[in-house]
C-alpha cells in the first residue's frame, strides 16, 4: 500500500456557514499531504464542496449512493449526481445505513457496483455489533459482509476501499485496541488476498472513533491503510492531526 487514505464522514451535520469556516481552516493547515484525504458530506453540500475544494488537496464524495441508475425513486442520490458534482467517493453500508434503514448486504453491494460502474470510488463499511463480537463473531460477521461485496463486482475489487467499523465503538467514544484494529484487518485483507491477486492496492481504513489522541498508533499497525472519520473531522485541528499522523 502506497499513501495511506484518510476520509471524513460529517454525518448529519453542517450548515453552509460552518461547512466554509471549517474548510478553509482545513485549507489552511493542510499543506501538501502525504496521506490522500477526503471529505463526504451530506449530499445538499456536495456542490459546497465542489466549489470549496476544486484543485485543493482534499477530494470530496457522499454518504451514500443509490443503487439504481435513475427513475423513480423518491429522495435516492443516483452515482450520475454524484459524478455531476465531481465526488471520488461514496460510502456505502454504513453501519447506521445497516442498522437504521435495514440496508442488506446484498444492497450494499448493488450500491458499491452502481458506484464503481460510473468511476466513483466506493467505500464500503463492515463490522460487527457489541453483541456479535462478544459472540465471537466478529470475523464471520466481517467476512460475510465483505463477501457479498466480491461475488458482485468481482474483477473490480480492486478498484473498492473497505472501513472496517465495530459498530460498538462508534461515536460511543470506544475504541478498538490497535491490536483489535489489526487482527479483524489482517482478516480482511487475507479474504482480499483470496480474491484477487492484487489485494494490495485496496485500502483497508479503520472507522471506530479514531481522534487526534489515537491515530498515531492505530495508523502504524500493518495492515491499517487509513482512517474513516467521524466527529473528528468536524474539528480542522483535529482532522489535520490525524492527517499528518498519516504520514
Amino acid at each position: 500500500m502506497s499513501n495511506k487514505l484518510i476520509a471524513g464522514n460529517w454525518k448529519m451535520n453542517g450548515s453552509l456557514a460552518a461547512n466554509e469556516a471549517l474548510v478553509k481552516a482545513m485549507l489552511a493547515g493542510i499543506g501538501q499531504p502525504s496521506a490522500e484525504v477526503a471529505l463526504c458530506a451530506p449530499s445538499p453540500y456536495l456542490a459546497q464542496l465542489q466549489s470549496l475544494l476544486q484543485g485543493s488537496p482534499i477530494a470530496w464524495g457522499s454518504q451514500d449512493v443509490s443503487a439504481h441508475e435513475q427513475g423513480a425513486y423518491t429522495g435516492e442520490v443516483s452515482v450520475g449526481m454524484l459524478k455531476d458534482f465531481g465526488c471520488r467517493y461514496a460510502i456505502v453500508g454504513h453501519s447506521e445505513r445497516r442498522q437504521y434503514h435495514g440496508e442488506t448486504d446484498e444492497l450494499v453491494a448493488a450500491k458499491a457496483q452502481r458506484a464503481l460502474s460510473a468511476g466513483v470510488t466506493p467505500i464500503v463499511c463492515v463490522g460487527e455489533t457489541l453483541a456479535e463480537r462478544e459472540a465471537n463473531e466478529t470475523e464471520a460477521v466481517v467476512k460475510r459482509q465483505l463477501a457479498a461485496v466480491i461475488h458482485t463486482v468481482g474483477h473490480c475489487i480492486t478498484e473498492i476501499v473497505v472501513a472496517y467499523e465495530p459498530v460498538w465503538a462508534i461515536g460511543t467514544g470506544k475504541t478498538a485496541t490497535p491490536e483489535q484494529a489489526q487482527a479483524v484487518h489482517a482478516v480482511l485483507r487475507a479474504q482480499l488476498a483470496a480474491a484477487t491477486t492484487n489485494s494490495k492496492r485496496v485500502h483497508i481504513l479503520y472507522g471506530g472513533s479514531m481522534n487526534a489522541a489515537n491515530a498515531a498508533t492505530l495508523l502504524a499497525q500493518p495492515d491499517i491503510d487509513g482512517g474513516l472519520i467521524g466527529g473528528a473531522s468536524l474539528k480542522a485541528a483535529d482532522f489535520l492531526q490525524i492527517v499528518a499522523a498519516a504520514a
